[in-house]
């Protein structure tokens, strides 16, 4: 059997599309199960799901109290039946072969963890959200992320979106981190791999994600991603990737560039060209996603923000690390 399992809160804006992407997958649904574990929504999300759950009985509803991401995922994998557990996200929709190329790649690669590409989709059509959805599919805003950006042919990885996972991996390494609201699948991603697991990306498998609706929600996001990233090198015992440290060493860069410049000379020249070479870049990234007006000219005020909310929030992580300070989450972002 296989087991999916979709950590929910307030996701009535997206959560029938979701559903009905599960529904027309080409797997057979007498050998599946559904849960969808709910953070106690406050909106129509649990009476959109209680309406499937009455006409498909493969389709459960599971309750959440402690409210976050990894909390849900231990709770659904508990209650799972399945040998092969897959991770979804509601605010996305699946390919209809989805749950039966992931599953048979898991089997045919060897592989611990697999999952696809992820093509980012506005939340509205608007030249804001649009621009958001492009940055977040930019190289220059994501780095060598290749489940953002997109890759050419299956590789290894060291993380991968909504993962397929085989059920003993939890039984050798352990469930989700609870203490990691955020980048829990960072983290486990992690583990899987230093203990000699094999994390596939498969490029073939494309999946439909929205980013956030707003600039505010972008940055929070942002900042949550960075905030969380030391404690996850911390319990990794050493960094996951490389890419995580540009943020932060930019921010650094502004801040300490910025001071020095009022005071030399050349160190100002320098910094106006660093900061003259970052726009240039950002619009020719820009440029290469769109030429429609006024999304170029937005997307390198995304990128920007993106870098900085990353940056700041991991800078504050590193403090509240060393001073053994607890790391709060905006559920809402």
């Amino acid at each position: 059997m296989l087991s999916v399992i979709c950590p929910v809160f307030n996701e009535e804006k997206h959560i029938d599309s979701c559903i009905n992407s599960i529904l027309e997958q080409d797997y057979p649904k007498d050998d599946l199960e559904i849960l969808f574990v709910d953070g106690q929504s406050t909106d129509n999300t649990r009476k959109i799901i209680a309406s499937y759950c009455s006409m498909f009985l493969f389709i459960r509803l599971i309750d959440n109290p402690k409210r976050i991401v990894p909390t849900a995922l231990n709770i659904g994998i508990k209650e799972a039946r399945g040998e092969i557990i897959i991770r979804l996200d509601a605010h996305a929709k699946y390919p209809n072969n989805y749950f039966s190329l992931l599953t048979e790649k898991l089997n045919n690669l060897g592989a611990d963890n697999v999952g696809g590409v992820c093509r980012t989709l506005p939340a509205n059509d608007t030249p804001v959200c649009r621009a958001i959805a492009e940055s977040m599919s930019s190289p220059f805003g994501m780095g060598n992320s290749h489940f953002r950006v997109g890759v050419y042919k299956e590789m290894m990885v060291d993380t991968v979106p909504f993962g397929c996972f085989k059920r003993d991996i939890f039984n050798k390494i352990g469930l989700f981190d609870e203490e990691l609201t955020r980048n829990q699948d960072d983290e486990f991603n992690g583990r899987i791999i230093q203990n000699g697991g094999k994390i596939w990306l498969i490029p073939s498998v494309i999946i439909d994600y929205y980013a956030r609706g707003s600039v505010g929600k972008t940055s929070k996001m942002f900042y949550q991603y960075g905030l969380f990233k030391p404690l996850v090198n911390k319990k990794l015992k050493k960094p996951a990737t490389l890419r995580q440290f540009f943020p932060p060493l930019f921010v650094a860069g502004i801040i300490t560039g910025g001071l020095l410049s009022v005071v030399n000379k050349p160190v100002r020249w320098i910094f106006l060209s660093v900061c003259l070479l970052y726009l240039t870049l950002s619009l020719l990234f820009a440029l290469r996603r769109t030429k429609r007006f006024p999304d170029f000219l937005i997307i390198p005020a995304i990128f920007l923000i993106v870098h900085i909310s990353y940056g700041v929030g991991y800078w504050v992580g590193i403090v509240k690390q060393l001073f053994n300070r607890k790391l709060e989450v905006d559920s809402n972002h």
